[in-house]
């Protein structure tokens, strides 16, 4: 039952700080200087050239795989990068990784 309880009050924490202090239209801004040249526009038509050459499919945005994320593994993703998909938001501002994954979420179909 506590770990329920600590699971619970996580999860709230979480999702209000993404809501609360996350700009999904800013987000969309630097989503299309840093992601859209792979992603396609609003994350739904992936760069078939760019997914070629990395010899890897990029994902599409809005899938139920990408938006059962946690925001937690999604900012993992952006500054880290994962598989052959390089940290694009490696220099971006705690507040511009919020918000495109703010942006993300707004994708959900």
């Amino acid at each position: 039952m506590k770990k329920l309880i600590i699971t619970f009050f996580a999860l709230m924490a979480t999702v209000a700080g993404v809501a609360l202090g996350a700009d999904a239209k800013a987000g969309a801004d630097v989503f299309t200087t840093k992601c859209k040249g792979c992603h396609g526009e609003a994350g739904g038509a992936p760069n078939d050239m760019m997914s070629k050459m990395l010899g890897a499919p990029i994902p599409v945005l809005s899938s139920p795989a990408i938006q059962a994320q946690s925001d937690a593994d999604l900012h993992t993703t952006v500054t880290q990068g994962k598989g052959k998909m390089p940290a694009v938001l490696k220099t971006a501002t705690p507040a511009q990784v919020d918000d495109v994954i703010a942006y993300v979420r707004t994708l959900k179909k």
